[in-house]
């Protein structure tokens, strides 16, 4: 019983080993993840930190100064051990490390000429941008397509809407026109009918004249 309790440990400790070992691929994530935090951690100096406290930079600099190193090395802690939670729940050194063995056997493949599409560079020959740029190429070409589109059926709208006010503007054009010469036959009517009521006037007035003229006695 001792000796067969014995043995599953060992083979325990032969597979965690290589998974928490990290890899190449692996490797450079710690890297990447050390060179963001030392970005942070130096975008928040102590001439930043004690700007947004004047006073206690004045009076008390050395305690500020303590406080700043506390909160950055607190910083520091919290993220490190987040990120490392976050690895150990998502396996990802363990699935980087796969994926190492995985490139590493199809580079083997390819150098021993069992690979296929020898023209085409392999993935794993990519660098990180180029991988990048490949991954995101799809939704680019689609989200410039998309554009194009919108753009092309704006053109269009702008089009049909310049025709609409070119016509609208003519149209206004022949009803100012219009009412121009509305005017200006009103004004020649109300001429007229100025003239007709004064000659209507005289008219009346000679009839009248003539009337009194008659109406004296001995005419």
């Amino acid at each position: 019983m001792a000796g067969s309790n014995s043995h599953p440990a060992p083979t325990a400790t032969t597979t965690e080993t290589p998974a928490q070992t990290p890899g190449l691929r692996a490797s450079r994530l710690h890297q990447v993840f050390d060179q963001a935090l030392a970005r942070t951690l130096r975008a928040n100096s102590y001439a930043n930190f004690s700007g947004c406290f004047p006073t206690p930079a004045r009076h008390v600099p050395a305690s500020l100064e303590s406080v700043w190193r506390q909160l950055n090395a607190k910083l520091e802690e919290s993220a490190k051990a987040e990120f490392e939670e976050i690895l150990e729940e998502r396996e990802a050194v363990r699935h980087l490390n796969d994926l190492d063995r995985l490139v590493a056997d199809a580079k083997v493949r390819r150098e021993n000429g069992n690979g296929e599409g020898g023209g085409e560079n392999a993935p794993h020959t990519l660098g990180a941008e180029e991988l990048y740029k490949a991954h995101l190429t799809p939704y680019l070409q689609e989200a410039q397509a998309t554009l194009n589109g919108k753009l092309e059926e704006t053109h269009a709208q702008n089009a049909e809407l310049a025709q609409t006010v070119q016509a609208q503007r003519r149209e206004i054009e022949k009803l100012l026109a219009h009412l121009e010469s509305v005017v200006t036959d009103i004004e020649g009517a109300a001429t007229a009918a100025t003239e007709f009521s004064k000659e209507h006037h005289i008219r009346q007035d000679a009839i009248q004249m003539d009337r009194e003229v008659h109406a004296r006695p001995g005419v």
